[in-house]
């Protein structure tokens, strides 16, 4: 089980990288996953947008977590745990179990001449558990070579030495039951019962050696069903090494008696590693004449639209752009596009607008961009070709050039005409796969990863017939599908782990979708088949999004059932049928963070709502939390009253400079619970109409010139 995770872990960050772009001397992360020294917490905080993934082991506990500062004053983690815990009946230890948890700080003072950093952080705070703690820390650097930090924690971080809390009514901290539910939101917890000191001295000896010296106020009682970790002495000592940029890795004697090893893999969300990018240069503008900007037509026996078609079709199709249909008058093109290669649609249209300007006869002023998805027009980006020719390399050209640009919803097909530069109808990709559901099987983890065979067709631009079929190389074996721990509940996710288990190839997929847009403004979707793993069925959407608009507002219904483990052809197993939907709004706050909230029907039946928050930097880097409550009682949700997680999604072109729409990303959950489980339907509509829209154009406009 251990080598299992540790392997998945492991590949959890291939999207993270090891290439990163940081400040001089990034804070050290300890073995929690946090900036701090080893096991303690500092009040220091690496640039906005840094994203850490740590591996760290101890005898007793290993955890991988992740780390990200999301502003400038606050951060937030995610960690995963395997730990050994105390037996209790002198057998010794028991069997290693798997937890989970999120971390939260914000720092309330920033680093002066004379003032330290402070912090206030929340470490595994959504839950009561092992590890829970709250604390306040200060830290200020000396000489630039070393930090001193000093704190105050309660909870775990206040079981050695700890004296009696003075805050009001929070003197006793609730007893942890072990056998009680996870889920429940821990405020009664924090900042409550006995407080301890902490501390510790870290000094920097060159760009890549360290060294730190902590006392640590966390004692590892040996307690039943506690962690099984040797801390006698609270002094631990540790180097710390970083063998190029983006690289930390720890080596430290914990506690007097324990050896303990880390490394920690970074980088920052608003720096590319390739900073400016792998791909050809644009071609530039071609600037008319005086004469030229005064011409009213062209001479269509000399240049005939045809030509000017193909010409226009050959030069966008190696940019990667599909030109669909256009319509020229003697002053207009409007051009009907797919964007192929660029993850930001602004690039993509700033380079088709050079093309245009090389190939259109001189008397077409105005360009109009239609950019289009599933064969549905997402917008008009109406640009003058006079803009194009003026601000080429002017300072501030790509602010200028939207300010000067329209945005309007997608015409109709009236006046276009086809152009035979269609690609292939078949696509096909095979790609590796790699899924932990925590608590998913049976109580257990599972784990699963090989290969995936992906393909589509398109039947026509609007209706497309696409499935995947999976080969598992690697997973645990499944427990007795007959535990549940959720009798009143459908087993709609807690069931996961069984599914595929046999090792042959199993369909993931197949489904026919047909995509429409009903009025300038509303547009459809409509999907039949097996829509996922464990559902199938039909399932329709409306999405009302006008293109200049901030608000989108959505309403989804299915109609599925649930399909056998063998992941065939088959829904027999387990008899189920549902129908489940919701009314979802979502709104583009700015700065690149988008909210979503959906309220509605679940797959187990049960009502309720879900929030989400994304940030979402100008490279495509995305991170998001989300989190779900439902009716369902406490007692029979399982393990929890409500499902949580954060979602990561890191763009390949981010990594690799190379230019193309792919990405990698993973959902880090607290549990795959019953209660709160959506069906995961692909391309659903608001994700596929935004990327073409006002607001989603102005956040990467500064593209338009690459």
């Amino acid at each position: 089980m251990n080598k299992l995770f540790f392997r998945g872990a492991s590949s959890a960050v291939l999207v993270i990288g090891c290439a990163a772009s940081a400040q001089e001397l990034p804070p050290t992360y300890s073995l929690y996953g946090t900036p701090g020294l080893l096991e303690m917490p500092s009040a220091l905080t690496p640039e906005e947008g840094a994203l850490a993934a740590t591996f760290a082991y101890r005898e007793g506990l290993f955890q991988t977590a992740l780390n990200f500062q999301l502003t400038e004053r606050f951060s937030g983690a995610v960690r995963y745990a395997i730990v050994d815990l105390v037996d209790g009946t002198g057998a010794g230890t028991k069997e290693a179990e798997f937890e989970r948890g999120f971390d939260l700080q914000f720092k309330l003072v920033k680093e002066s001449d004379l003032v330290p950093a402070v912090a206030v952080g929340l470490r595994d705070f959504l839950t009561p558990g092992r590890f829970q703690s709250e604390y306040i820390v200060a830290s200020k650097s000396i000489a630039d070579s070393f930090t001193l930090t000093a704190g105050l924690g309660w909870g775990a971080m206040g079981t050695r030495d700890g004296f009696d809390n003075l805050i009001g009514d929070r003197a006793d901290r609730p007893v942890f039951d072990e056998a009680e539910p996870e889920g429940q939101l821990a405020s009664d917890f924090w900042f409550a019962g006995d407080a301890a000191l902490f501390g510790g001295l870290e000094y920097q000896i060159n760009d890549r050696w360290g060294v730190l010296a902590e006392y640590s106020s966390i004692a590892y009682p040996d307690v039943p069903n506690s962690p099984d970790v040797g801390a006698n002495s609270p002094y631990s000592f540790g180097v710390t090494f970083r063998p190029r940029e983006g690289m930390q890795f720890s080596v430290s004697a914990l506690n007097g008696e324990t050896l303990g090893l880390s490394g920690s893999f970074y980088l920052n969300a608003n720096n590319r590693p390739a900073m400016s990018g792998l791909e050809p240069a644009p071609i530039p503008v071609k600037a008319r004449n005086a004469g030229e900007r005064a011409a009213t037509g062209w001479d269509r026996a000399t240049l005939p639209e045809p030509a000017l078609r193909e010409a226009l079709a050959t030069t966008f199709d190696a940019e990667g752009i599909t030109l669909h249909s256009l319509a020229l008058t003697d002053t207009t093109a409007r051009a009907r596009v797919t964007n192929r290669r660029y993850r930001s649609d602004a690039q993509g249209i700033g380079r088709m607008v050079r093309l245009m300007t090389q190939v259109l006869p001189p008397s077409i002023e105005t360009f109009i961009i239609e950019p289009q998805a599933r064969g549905v027009g997402l917008s008009a980006v109406r640009i003058a070709r006079s803009d194009i020719e003026q601000l080429e390399n002017r300072p501030g050209a790509a602010d200028a050039i939207f300010q000067r640009s329209d945005f309007t919803a997608a015409g109709d097909n009236a006046g276009l005409v086809p152009v035979n530069a269609e690609p292939s109808r078949f696509a096909w990709g095979l790609t590796p796969y790699f899924r932990i559901d925590p608590f998913g099987n049976g109580g257990a983890v599972s784990v699963d990863g090989g290969v995936s065979l992906s393909a589509s067709y398109r039947i026509t631009p609007q209706l497309v017939l696409s499935g995947a079929i999976l080969q598992s190389l690697f997973r645990n074996d499944a427990e007795d599908p007959e535990l549940d721990s959720t009798p009143d509940l459908q087993n709609v996710r807690s069931d996961g782990g069984f599914y595929g288990d046999d090792g042959v190839p199993v369909l993931q997929s197949l489904q026919l979708s047909h995509y429409g847009r009903l009025t300038d403004d509303l547009y459809s979707r409509v999907s039949a088949g097996y829509l996922e793993r464990m559902f199938g069925g039909v399932s329709t959407e409306v999405l009302w999004k006008p293109v200049e608009s901030r608000l989108g507002l959505g309403a989804e219904l299915n109609y599925v059932a649930q399909r056998d483990t063998d992941m065939g052809f088959g829904f027999d197993e387990y008899d189920y049928e549902v129908a489940t939907g919701h009314v979802s709004a979502y709104y583009d706050i700015g700065g690149g963070y988008h909210a979503q909230i959906d309220v509605g029907r679940y797959l187990a039946g049960d009502w309720g709502a879900t929030l989400r928050l994304d940030r979402e930097y100008a490279n495509g880097v995305r991170v998001g939390a989300y989190v779900s409550q439902t009716d369902v009682s406490y007692e029979d949700f399982g393990n929890g009253s409500y499902n949580k997680g954060i979602v990561v999604r890191v763009p390949t072109d981010f990594l690799t400079g190379q230019a193309t729409r792919s990405s990698y990303g993973t959902t880090f959950r607290t549990r795959i619970g019953d209660g709160g489980a959506q069906l995961s339907v692909s391309e659903r509509l608001y994700e596929m109409v935004r990327d073409g829209h006002q607001a989603d154009l102005e956040d990467t406009w500064g593209r338009f010139w690459r």
